[in-house]
Protein backbone atom coordinates (compact mmCIF):
# COMPACT_ATOMS: atom_id res chain seq x y z
CA UNK A 1 0.00 0.00 0.00
CA UNK A 2 1.50 3.34 -0.99
CA UNK A 3 0.88 5.11 2.77
CA UNK A 4 0.52 8.98 0.41
CA UNK A 5 -2.27 7.72 -1.86
CA UNK A 6 -5.27 9.27 -1.22
CA UNK A 7 -8.60 7.19 -0.41
CA UNK A 8 -11.39 7.79 -3.15
CA UNK A 9 -14.97 7.72 -2.32
CA UNK A 10 -17.38 7.61 -5.23
CA UNK A 11 -20.63 10.01 -4.28
CA UNK A 12 -24.11 9.77 -6.44
CA UNK A 13 -26.35 10.68 -3.27
CA UNK A 14 -27.44 6.75 -2.70
CA UNK A 15 -27.74 5.59 0.92
CA UNK A 16 -24.97 3.10 0.01
CA UNK A 17 -22.54 6.02 -1.12
CA UNK A 18 -23.20 8.20 2.13
CA UNK A 19 -22.17 5.49 4.10
CA UNK A 20 -19.13 4.84 1.67
CA UNK A 21 -18.19 8.75 2.36
CA UNK A 22 -18.57 8.18 6.00
CA UNK A 23 -16.45 4.71 5.94
CA UNK A 24 -13.91 6.10 3.43
CA UNK A 25 -13.41 9.31 5.68
CA UNK A 26 -12.83 7.39 8.72
CA UNK A 27 -10.28 5.34 6.88
CA UNK A 28 -8.32 7.78 5.19
CA UNK A 29 -7.75 10.12 8.48
CA UNK A 30 -6.52 7.03 10.05
CA UNK A 31 -4.44 6.54 7.42
CA UNK A 32 -3.14 9.96 7.65
CA UNK A 33 -4.34 10.63 3.83
CA UNK A 34 -6.33 13.04 1.81
CA UNK A 35 -9.75 11.96 1.08
CA UNK A 36 -10.83 12.56 -2.65
CA UNK A 37 -14.53 12.99 -3.35
CA UNK A 38 -15.46 11.90 -6.82
CA UNK A 39 -18.72 12.65 -8.17
CA UNK A 40 -19.72 11.85 -12.22
CA UNK A 41 -22.07 13.61 -14.25
CA UNK A 42 -23.45 12.33 -17.92
CA UNK A 43 -21.95 14.76 -21.05
CA UNK A 44 -24.13 15.45 -23.83
CA UNK A 45 -21.93 13.02 -26.07
CA UNK A 46 -22.98 10.52 -23.49
CA UNK A 47 -26.08 8.35 -24.90
CA UNK A 48 -29.41 8.32 -22.73
CA UNK A 49 -31.61 5.37 -24.50
CA UNK A 50 -33.50 6.73 -27.15
CA UNK A 51 -33.89 10.27 -25.34
CA UNK A 52 -32.37 12.93 -26.91
CA UNK A 53 -31.64 15.48 -23.85
CA UNK A 54 -31.58 19.33 -23.86
CA UNK A 55 -28.16 21.32 -23.17
CA UNK A 56 -30.18 22.31 -19.89
CA UNK A 57 -29.84 19.06 -18.70
CA UNK A 58 -26.42 18.47 -18.46
CA UNK A 59 -26.11 22.03 -17.16
CA UNK A 60 -28.71 20.80 -14.13
CA UNK A 61 -26.65 17.63 -13.86
CA UNK A 62 -23.46 19.06 -12.89
CA UNK A 63 -25.06 21.77 -10.63
CA UNK A 64 -26.20 18.68 -8.84
CA UNK A 65 -23.25 17.15 -8.20
CA UNK A 66 -21.37 20.01 -6.98
CA UNK A 67 -24.18 20.48 -4.62
CA UNK A 68 -23.95 16.87 -3.66
CA UNK A 69 -20.24 17.20 -3.31
CA UNK A 70 -20.53 19.64 -0.88
CA UNK A 71 -23.31 17.70 0.72
CA UNK A 72 -20.78 14.54 0.97
CA UNK A 73 -18.02 17.32 2.06
CA UNK A 74 -19.79 18.02 5.49
CA UNK A 75 -20.58 14.43 6.06
CA UNK A 76 -17.19 13.66 5.62
CA UNK A 77 -15.73 16.15 8.00
CA UNK A 78 -17.89 15.05 10.29
CA UNK A 79 -17.64 11.62 10.08
CA UNK A 80 -13.65 11.92 10.40
CA UNK A 81 -13.78 14.99 13.27
CA UNK A 82 -13.07 11.68 16.35
CA UNK A 83 -10.04 10.28 14.14
CA UNK A 84 -8.33 13.86 13.84
CA UNK A 85 -9.68 14.94 10.62
CA UNK A 86 -9.07 14.65 6.88
CA UNK A 87 -7.95 17.20 4.31
CA UNK A 88 -10.96 16.39 1.89
CA UNK A 89 -10.74 16.76 -2.14
CA UNK A 90 -13.51 17.25 -4.56
CA UNK A 91 -13.41 15.76 -7.94
CA UNK A 92 -16.54 16.70 -10.49
CA UNK A 93 -16.06 14.69 -13.77
CA UNK A 94 -18.20 14.64 -17.02
CA UNK A 95 -18.04 10.85 -18.46
CA UNK A 96 -19.33 7.35 -17.11
CA UNK A 97 -18.33 6.20 -13.52
CA UNK A 98 -16.84 3.36 -14.16
CA UNK A 99 -13.72 4.56 -16.53
CA UNK A 100 -13.77 7.96 -14.29
CA UNK A 101 -12.66 5.36 -11.41
CA UNK A 102 -10.68 2.73 -12.61
CA UNK A 103 -8.34 6.12 -13.88
CA UNK A 104 -8.53 7.68 -10.36
CA UNK A 105 -7.38 3.40 -9.09
CA UNK A 106 -4.01 3.78 -10.88
CA UNK A 107 -3.14 6.77 -7.68
CA UNK A 108 -5.12 5.96 -5.26
CA UNK A 109 -4.03 3.79 -2.09
CA UNK A 110 -8.00 3.05 -1.92
CA UNK A 111 -11.26 3.20 -3.48
CA UNK A 112 -14.13 2.71 -1.37
CA UNK A 113 -17.84 2.81 -3.21
CA UNK A 114 -21.98 1.86 -2.00
CA UNK A 115 -22.74 -1.41 -2.99
CA UNK A 116 -26.02 0.23 -5.31
CA UNK A 117 -26.22 3.89 -6.91
CA UNK A 118 -29.45 5.24 -7.63
CA UNK A 119 -31.18 4.37 -10.74
CA UNK A 120 -30.43 0.59 -9.55
CA UNK A 121 -32.45 -2.03 -8.72
CA UNK A 122 -32.85 -2.29 -4.63
CA UNK A 123 -32.74 -5.86 -2.76
CA UNK A 124 -29.68 -7.55 -2.27
CA UNK A 125 -27.38 -7.75 -5.49
CA UNK A 126 -24.52 -5.27 -5.80
CA UNK A 127 -24.67 -2.51 -8.13
CA UNK A 128 -23.10 -2.27 -11.58
CA UNK A 129 -20.40 0.19 -11.40
CA UNK A 130 -19.39 -1.20 -7.90
CA UNK A 131 -18.88 -4.37 -9.54
CA UNK A 132 -16.96 -3.10 -12.41
CA UNK A 133 -14.31 -0.78 -10.20
CA UNK A 134 -14.13 -3.94 -7.70
CA UNK A 135 -13.24 -5.91 -10.90
CA UNK A 136 -10.78 -3.94 -12.92
CA UNK A 137 -9.26 -1.84 -10.53
CA UNK A 138 -5.79 -0.61 -10.00
CA UNK A 139 -5.71 -0.99 -6.22
CA UNK A 140 -7.84 -2.15 -3.34
CA UNK A 141 -11.74 -1.55 -3.12
CA UNK A 142 -13.81 -1.25 -0.54
CA UNK A 143 -17.68 -2.14 -0.91
CA UNK A 144 -19.70 -0.66 1.47
CA UNK A 145 -23.65 -1.78 2.08
CA UNK A 146 -24.68 -0.87 4.77
CA UNK A 147 -23.69 0.52 8.17
CA UNK A 148 -25.00 1.45 11.65
CA UNK A 149 -26.09 5.10 11.75
CA UNK A 150 -23.85 8.01 12.59
CA UNK A 151 -25.81 7.76 16.44
CA UNK A 152 -25.46 3.89 16.60
CA UNK A 153 -21.92 1.92 18.19
CA UNK A 154 -19.85 1.58 15.49
CA UNK A 155 -18.91 -1.74 13.93
CA UNK A 156 -16.12 -3.27 16.64
CA UNK A 157 -16.00 -6.81 15.92
CA UNK A 158 -12.10 -8.63 14.01
CA UNK A 159 -11.43 -7.83 10.85
CA UNK A 160 -12.18 -11.27 9.07
CA UNK A 161 -9.18 -12.26 6.06
CA UNK A 162 -9.48 -14.94 3.51
CA UNK A 163 -6.25 -17.26 2.76
CA UNK A 164 -5.85 -20.47 0.25
CA UNK A 165 -2.09 -20.52 1.06
CA UNK A 166 -1.16 -18.87 -2.29
CA UNK A 167 0.92 -15.79 -3.23
CA UNK A 168 -2.18 -14.35 -4.23
CA UNK A 169 -3.43 -14.53 -0.86
CA UNK A 170 -0.02 -11.81 0.06
CA UNK A 171 -1.47 -8.58 -0.38
CA UNK A 172 -4.79 -9.23 1.13
CA UNK A 173 -3.14 -10.40 4.65
CA UNK A 174 -1.09 -6.96 4.69
CA UNK A 175 -4.03 -4.86 4.00
CA UNK A 176 -5.93 -6.99 6.89
CA UNK A 177 -3.25 -6.59 9.46
CA UNK A 178 -2.55 -3.27 8.48
CA UNK A 179 -6.27 -1.88 8.92
CA UNK A 180 -6.81 -4.22 12.42
CA UNK A 181 -3.86 -2.05 13.12
CA UNK A 182 -5.29 1.09 13.22
CA UNK A 183 -8.46 0.38 13.98
CA UNK A 184 -7.26 -1.34 17.66
CA UNK A 185 -9.17 -4.48 16.26
CA UNK A 186 -8.52 -8.60 16.48
CA UNK A 187 -8.07 -10.54 13.18
CA UNK A 188 -9.40 -14.09 12.11
CA UNK A 189 -7.23 -15.50 9.25
CA UNK A 190 -9.50 -17.94 7.50
CA UNK A 191 -7.70 -20.03 5.60
CA UNK A 192 -9.62 -22.77 3.05
CA UNK A 193 -7.23 -25.90 1.80
CA UNK A 194 -9.54 -26.52 -1.33
CA UNK A 195 -11.86 -24.95 -3.73
CA UNK A 196 -13.95 -28.07 -4.00
CA UNK A 197 -16.77 -29.33 -2.35
CA UNK A 198 -15.58 -32.68 -0.95
CA UNK A 199 -18.33 -34.61 -0.17
CA UNK A 200 -19.66 -34.19 -3.74
CA UNK A 201 -16.33 -34.55 -5.57
CA UNK A 202 -15.46 -37.87 -3.69
CA UNK A 203 -18.98 -38.93 -3.10
CA UNK A 204 -17.79 -39.69 0.59
CA UNK A 205 -21.34 -38.84 1.67
CA UNK A 206 -21.17 -37.91 5.71
CA UNK A 207 -18.26 -40.48 6.05
CA UNK A 208 -15.19 -38.48 5.48
CA UNK A 209 -12.52 -40.53 6.78
CA UNK A 210 -10.80 -41.44 3.67
CA UNK A 211 -9.97 -37.99 3.79
CA UNK A 212 -7.81 -38.12 6.86
CA UNK A 213 -8.91 -34.64 8.02
CA UNK A 214 -7.17 -34.51 11.34
CA UNK A 215 -3.86 -34.99 9.10
CA UNK A 216 -4.52 -32.74 6.77
CA UNK A 217 -6.10 -30.55 9.04
CA UNK A 218 -2.96 -30.15 11.30
CA UNK A 219 -0.87 -29.75 8.05
CA UNK A 220 -2.99 -26.58 6.55
CA UNK A 221 -2.48 -25.20 9.95
CA UNK A 222 1.17 -25.18 9.60
CA UNK A 223 0.88 -23.35 6.44
CA UNK A 224 -1.53 -20.66 7.54
CA UNK A 225 0.48 -20.06 10.83
CA UNK A 226 3.76 -19.63 8.70
CA UNK A 227 1.78 -17.50 5.96
CA UNK A 228 0.81 -15.62 9.30
CA UNK A 229 4.30 -14.99 11.49
CA UNK A 230 5.87 -12.47 9.72
CA UNK A 231 3.05 -10.25 10.00
CA UNK A 232 2.83 -11.50 13.80
CA UNK A 233 6.81 -10.44 14.43
CA UNK A 234 5.63 -6.67 12.81
CA UNK A 235 2.46 -6.47 14.04
CA UNK A 236 2.76 -7.47 17.46
CA UNK A 237 -0.43 -5.27 18.83
CA UNK A 238 -2.88 -7.69 16.60
CA UNK A 239 -4.27 -10.65 18.31
CA UNK A 240 -4.54 -13.55 15.11
CA UNK A 241 -6.98 -15.86 14.86
CA UNK A 242 -6.70 -18.60 13.15
CA UNK A 243 -9.50 -20.97 11.23
CA UNK A 244 -9.14 -23.90 8.67
CA UNK A 245 -11.54 -24.70 6.57
CA UNK A 246 -12.33 -27.96 4.73
CA UNK A 247 -14.26 -26.97 1.69
CA UNK A 248 -15.16 -23.57 0.12
CA UNK A 249 -15.15 -21.13 2.46
CA UNK A 250 -17.31 -18.44 0.82
CA UNK A 251 -20.49 -20.07 3.72
CA UNK A 252 -17.35 -19.38 6.42
CA UNK A 253 -16.19 -15.64 5.32
CA UNK A 254 -19.86 -14.77 5.15
CA UNK A 255 -20.58 -15.87 8.24
CA UNK A 256 -17.52 -14.70 10.54
CA UNK A 257 -18.58 -11.45 8.48
CA UNK A 258 -21.12 -10.64 10.28
CA UNK A 259 -20.47 -8.14 12.84
CA UNK A 260 -16.80 -7.75 11.46
CA UNK A 261 -15.30 -4.65 11.15
CA UNK A 262 -14.00 -5.48 7.73
CA UNK A 263 -13.54 -8.65 5.63
CA UNK A 264 -10.70 -9.09 3.22
CA UNK A 265 -10.00 -11.20 0.23
CA UNK A 266 -7.82 -11.31 -2.54
CA UNK A 267 -9.21 -10.84 -6.21
CA UNK A 268 -8.44 -14.17 -6.90
CA UNK A 269 -7.05 -17.53 -5.64
CA UNK A 270 -4.83 -20.42 -6.54
CA UNK A 271 -7.65 -21.72 -8.94
CA UNK A 272 -8.45 -18.03 -10.15
CA UNK A 273 -6.86 -17.02 -13.81
CA UNK A 274 -4.17 -14.36 -14.26
CA UNK A 275 -5.61 -10.40 -15.02
CA UNK A 276 -8.30 -8.51 -13.58
CA UNK A 277 -11.23 -10.61 -13.39
CA UNK A 278 -12.86 -11.62 -10.11
CA UNK A 279 -12.48 -15.23 -8.36
CA UNK A 280 -15.65 -17.11 -7.87
CA UNK A 281 -14.84 -16.11 -3.86
CA UNK A 282 -14.54 -12.74 -4.25
CA UNK A 283 -17.81 -12.00 -6.68
CA UNK A 284 -20.12 -14.52 -4.59
CA UNK A 285 -19.37 -12.23 -1.56
CA UNK A 286 -19.93 -9.26 -3.39
CA UNK A 287 -23.58 -10.22 -3.43
CA UNK A 288 -23.33 -11.89 0.61
CA UNK A 289 -21.79 -10.28 2.54
CA UNK A 290 -23.59 -6.68 4.40
CA UNK A 291 -20.75 -4.90 6.21
CA UNK A 292 -17.91 -3.74 4.52
CA UNK A 293 -15.62 -6.06 2.26
CA UNK A 294 -12.69 -5.34 0.82
CA UNK A 295 -10.96 -6.88 -2.67
CA UNK A 296 -7.50 -6.34 -2.87
CA UNK A 297 -5.48 -7.57 -6.14
CA UNK A 298 -2.59 -9.90 -5.49
CA UNK A 299 0.60 -9.69 -7.96
CA UNK A 300 -0.08 -10.76 -11.55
Amino acid sequence: MNTHSSVVVGVDGSGPAFDAVRWAAAEAALRGVPLLLAAVYALPLEPLGMVVAPPSYFEDQALAGRHLLDEATELATDAAKEFGGVAIRTALSGGRPVPVLLELSLTAGLVVLGSRGLGEIAGGLVGSVSSAVATHAHCPVVVIRGLPGPDAPPLDGPVVVGTDGSEHSEPAIAEAVQFASRRGADLTAVHAWTDLNLATAFDIGADDSILEWPAVAAAEEAVLAERLAGWKERYPDVSMRRVVVRDRPVRELARLAEGAQLLVVGSRGRGGFKGMLLGSTSRALLHLVDGPLMIVRGGD
